[in-house]
């Protein structure tokens, strides 16, 4: 009989081996639909996050190998993350709704296995198994989690941000707690860089607007301003202006509401890589979202690179004309006269250019100029 759980786990062992790509992805699906990790501002725990899947799965694997009984004690990487959470502001509800989102995973798996006639008809003791596993997971998870939130500082901004964290995340927070109207409009940003509070706080001065204010341990200072009328990005980003230049600001449109209050935050959110690593340290995210968009696609962002940059790389300079002619046409807005003066080169030569780049691309460039503008911007960015 041990002889037969041993083979049993064994087999089992190599056939999780053979699918861990899969349930990790399966997994990291699960778990981001439960709470966009994306709305996080702290890198860190957006990294920490994956990792940490692949560190409960593999724990996992080697306990049910081992038998639940004779699991080893949880990877520390998994108590690092629990602490984090807990210093990021996410709650611990959404955490143990993500590990019970991996046990659930893990209990389908197995189940189909044994339907298949890969693991016994019965397989009870590897339920049970699983079941040990993933109490003592919660078990170590959660006195981490309440040891952490225990030793910071118990304070007003603390508990500000980390009801605005809970409320962005769709839980149940009472708004009025915030001292914020969150039935008006509302236009929100988010701020980087030294002295950010006080730089706004001295901009917020010249505008009839009730600001929210929430500072993050990242440094980035989440900003909202509400009003019975929508205030225009356009009108934020141009008293911006006056910002001093080491700050980053990046804009979201107006949104009306609770759902207006989480999409504006959004948007600035996606928009903030951008003005962080542009030339513009003010952005409206309705001018970038496109790009915002591709750059938190990394499929979508090789795909471009390889369509549209590797081709026109031929050459003996390595494709820096073709670049440098293409990013003075976008900036005419497409109008060859215009990129020559910029170029200071004769309206034929940058023409010329032009259509040697379409016949290295295959295509003409009336048919791939957005995707073409954007590649470029990423290379931009990216060298930054």
């Amino acid at each position: 009989m041990a002889g037969s759980a041993e083979r049993t786990r064994g087999a089992l062992g190599a056939r999780l081996d053979e699918r861990r790509p899969e349930i990790e992805e399966a997994a990291l699906t699960r778990i981001y639909a439960i709470a966009d990790p994306a709305k996080i501002a702290d890198p860190a725990y957006r990294e920490g996050l994956r990792a940490s899947v692949s560190a409960a799965l593999s724990y996992a694997f080697e306990a049910l190998e081992r038998g639940g009984e004779r699991a080893p004690p949880p990877p520390p990487a998994l108590l690092a993350q629990a602490r984090l959470a807990a210093r990021v502001g996410v709650g611990l509800d959404t955490v143990l709704r993500r590990y019970f989102a991996g046990y659930t995973l893990l209990g389908d798996f197995l189940a189909r296995e044994a339907e298949a006639g890969r693991l016994p008809a019965t397989p009870e003791p590897l339920m049970r198994g699983l079941a040990t596993i993933f109490d003592r997971l919660i078990a170590a998870v959660s006195e981490e989690y309440e040891r952490e939130a225990s030793a910071s500082p118990d304070s007003a901004a603390r508990r500000r941000a980390e009801r605005v964290s809970a409320l962005l995340a769709g839980e149940l927070v009472d708004p009025s707690e915030l001292a914020y109207d969150v039935d008006a409009w509302h236009t929100a940003a988010l701020v980087a860089g030294p002295g950010s509070e006080r730089a706004i706080r001295e901009l917020l001065a010249g505008l009839d607007r009730r600001p929210l204010l929430v500072g993050q341990e990242d440094g980035t200072l989440w900003l909202w301003l509400g009003g019975r009328e929508a205030l225009a990005s356009a009108e934020l980003a141009h008293a911006a202006a006056e910002l001093p230049e080491r700050l980053s600001l990046a804009i979201g449109e107006p949104g009306h509401g609770l759902a207006g209050w989480r999409f504006s935050h959004r948007q600035a959110a996606a928009a903030l890589p951008i003005a962080l690593r542009g030339p513009d340290p003010v952005i409206r995210y309705v001018d970038v979202a496109l790009l915002a968009s591709t750059l938190n696609d990394e499929l979508l962002c090789a795909a471009l690179k390889r369509a549209y940059l590797d081709p026109i790389e031929d050459g003996r300079d390595g494709g820096r004309i073709a670049r440098q002619t293409l990013r003075a046409y976008f900036e005419a807005g497409r109008n060859v006269s215009s990129a020559a003066a910029i170029l200071r080169a004769s309206r034929n030569t940058v023409a010329s250019r032009l259509r040697a780049i379409e016949e290295q691309l295959g295509r003409p460039l009336s048919s791939c100029a957005a995707e073409l503008e954007v590649a470029l911007s990423l290379e931009g960015l990216r060298a930054v």
